[in-house]
């Protein structure tokens, strides 16, 4: 009955005692049902991560105050892993009985969508509780088939109350997001017991930049009905080989702390047709040049991918190429940020002349490509249209790197004394 903290120091308002009863009887609710929930309210777990430590070693006993659950805020977010409930009416009925109202979001399964069937089954996306005047939020996790976790957006259907809650204020519904499996720590917070991410402060980083892109299966199926896909034996070949090579640089980069995107004939292929392109002959990331290490070259050839090429310096239009399986290469491209825009460098070996691409500025989405979670440009199709030009929807089987991208500049020409620094090849 919230007896423990009735002995605050000036006690808490009655509005703020009743957030802590709605969480308290919302974790009776889900308990009821043998439901594990974990809480992933980034108000709530900022305030926990200053107290971590205490946290994790504090007994159970009665809190002085209530310091988490009564701070001012119009609802909690708690999540749940799909796989570990079945939907049942019999927690809508117990809710209503202790005077929950609730609604249930449900949208398409990206999941099922794919090149050959598009159903699009609906599936629970997000649940809300409301009593009283505070609301929980409960967020539906989906394991995805790049070993991670995604959220769908909140999208209200014609017929629903707008007013329930302040749904503009949800911290997770605007955008999908996508998150890999946190570790859990079941703690006591207010004399509550509950499930927390066992680092706070790393899932909240998480949170920041955990926007999602779907592929774009209904666009890339109407390419293909257009330019019907390669399906030679050698196409298929290279998709495999250019798929592994993608998982073991991912991996690579990941382990080093590297952020890195699909770049040029890559994230064409992810933005047009959902796949690798098979005529492209290699597999390109960009990474911004402040994220740069020297440990990027020792760590590709102990993974068994030698240095193919390294061009230009970390001051200016640096570029790595390392070979993979066969002829397949990893072309590694470096952005430099000017005020309004950002590029990366080109140079032609047998000349030293220097080239430099230009883009717009852009920000990084997650997506899950050939069942990889990695990032791409948020503003996909301006970043295609700055390398592709206008007409990127249609295949083009020979490229010059030199003269064929739309945002292709000169950018004179290295100093032959330092040729031996900048055009090394392998």
């Amino acid at each position: 009955n919230g007896a423990a903290f009735s002995k605050v120091r000036g006690s808490q308002s009655g509005q703020e005692s009743t957030r802590w009863h709605v969480v308290r009887k919302f974790l009776g609710l889900i308990s009821s049902h043998n439901i594990p929930v974990y809480l992933i309210d980034p108000l709530i777990l900022g305030l926990v991560d200053k107290d971590i430590e205490q946290i994790r070693s504090s007994p159970d006993g009665p809190s002085p105050e209530c310091k988490y659950f009564c701070t001012p805020r119009d609802f909690t977010t708690f999540a749940l892993l799909d796989k570990t409930w079945k939907h049942e009416m019999g927690l809508f009925r117990t809710a209503e009985k202790m005077g929950f109202q609730w609604l249930k979001i449900i949208n398409k399964d990206p999941r099922l969508d794919g090149m050959d069937d598009l159903s699009g089954m609906e599936i629970p996306l997000h649940y809300i509780f409301k009593l009283a005047s505070h609301a929980i939020h409960l967020v539906v996790f989906y394991e995805r088939s790049g070993n991670f976790l995604w959220h769908g957006p909140l999208r209200l259907k014609q017929h629903m109350d707008r007013k329930f809650v302040p749904f503009r204020k949800l911290h997770f519904g605007r955008y999908p997001g996508a998150y890999e499996k946190p570790e859990l720590l079941l703690v006591s917070i207010d004399d509550l017991k509950v499930q927390i991410p066992k680092n706070p402060s790393s899932f909240l980083e998480e949170m920041s930049h955990s926007r999602f892109l779907e592929c774009r299966y209904r666009e890339a199926r109407a390419f293909f009905q257009l330019y019907p896909d390669d399906a030679s034996l050698d196409a298929v070949e290279f998709r495999k080989k250019a798929k592994s090579l993608l998982h073991l640089a991912a991996l690579t980069l990941n382990n080093l702390g590297v952020k890195f995107w699909l770049s040029s004939g890559t994230c064409l292929g992810w933005y047009r047709q959902c796949n690798v392109i098979p005529h492209s002959k290699d597999v390109d990331l960009g990474i911004f040049i402040r994220d740069y290490k020297a440990d990027i070259i020792p760590a590709f050839q102990n993974a068994g991918l030698p240095l193919k090429h390294k061009f230009g310096k970390v001051e200016d239009s640096l570029e790595l190429s390392f070979q993979g399986e066969d002829d397949v290469k990893l072309d590694i491209f470096f952005f430099y940020e000017e005020d309004d825009h950002v590029w990366n460098g080109g140079t032609q070996a047998k000349s030293g002349k220097k080239f430099k691409y230009l883009f717009p500025k852009f920000t990084l989405c997650w997506t899950e490509f050939v069942e990889l979670k990695v990032h791409v440009p948020c503003e996909t199709l301006q970043y295609v249209e700055a390398n592709y030009g206008p007409e990127w929807k249609v295949p083009v089987k020979t490229w010059d790197w030199k003269s064929s991208p739309f945002n292709v500049q000169d950018n004179g020409d290295w100093p032959i004394d330092e040729w031996d620094n900048v055009i090394q090849i392998y």
